[in-house]
């Protein structure tokens, strides 16, 4: 499943949920946390569940943020999904493996079957993203730089560099298990050569999509993640060639092929449809 923009919809709007997947985002998440005041979360559980009766089936992969396993997933599970079931359920402050299997027991509970993206974004969750990714609900693996800074203590810059370790943990953890690494969002929704360059970074690392805070920023994604026509003639070209070889050690412009370059051109082909038609 390919997800290179990854586009939060405020879970206590209305109006925004149900517009949210007409933005042509490769997922779209109703987010019952950050975005939704303690407050106003009772509400927020009822307006999500009115929006996935509503817009499920749909052309994106519809994914619900509750909060996280000690402080109201269990509400969220049995209020916000009690009228449709969302293709994925995103978690955040994950911290361990164990997190995982609440999330996945509360939903099992309730006779839901659903793939979980957990997001990383603490000290502990970092460390742990191994285990958290080798964790059989697991489908994705979610950096969320913002909270992990405020967590470790660390300034923000615009290079990024305080959180490289970090960055880079979490794609060899995905990859390790199998599974899709998704970077962190980009603050200023205004800026899209800032947005365009991180993204750029993201896809160099080897993360498969990025989060998005705001619609307009999710061209500016899709373009970056998504292989390029020479990318794509590329990896056509060396496909052929591995064919012609019939299984032999191959050349293919000067350069000796092997598996890691089999692979990689592989997922340039899988990924080069990826867009909602």
């Amino acid at each position: 499943m390919v997800r290179r923009s990854v586009l939060f919809s405020p879970g206590d709007d209305p109006e925004k949920l149900r517009k949210a997947v007409s933005f042509e985002a490769d997922v779209v998440v109703f987010d019952l946390e950050d975005a939704v005041v303690p407050s106003a979360k009772a509400a927020a559980r009822e307006s999500v569940r009115d929006a996935l009766a509503d817009v499920l089936p749909a052309d994106a992969e519809v994914c619900v943020r509750v909060n996280p396993v000690d402080r109201g997933a269990a509400d969220d599970v049995a209020v916000a999904l009690a009228g449709g079931v969302p293709d994925s359920v995103m978690l955040p402050k994950t911290g361990g493996a164990e997190d995982v299997t609440r999330l996945a027991t509360l939903l099992s509970e309730r006779g839901l079957d659903c793939p979980i993206l957990a997001l990383v974004e603490s000290a502990a969750g970092v460390l742990h993203a191994e285990a958290i990714a080798a964790h059989d609900a697991t489908d994705a693996l979610v950096f969320g730089a913002e909270d992990l800074a405020g967590d470790v203590g660390a300034t923000r810059t615009a290079e990024g560099g305080e959180l490289t370790h970090a960055r880079q943990h979490v794609v060899l953890a995905a990859r390790a298990a199998g599974i899709s690494p998704i970077d962190t969002h980009y603050p200023n929704y205004t800026d899209d050569a800032g947005l365009r360059a991180e993204a750029e970074r993201a896809a160099e690392l080897g993360y498969d999509g990025k989060l998005a805070v705001h619609p307009g920023q999710v061209t500016v994604i899709d373009d970056v993640f998504t292989p390029s026509p020479a990318r794509v003639r590329w990896a056509k070209r060396l496909l052929a060639a591995r064919d012609d070889a019939d299984g032999g050690v191959f050349v293919l412009d000067g350069e000796m092929i092997d598996a890691p370059q089999i692979r990689q051109a592989e997922r340039v082909l899988e990924r080069a449809g990826a867009g909602r038609d």
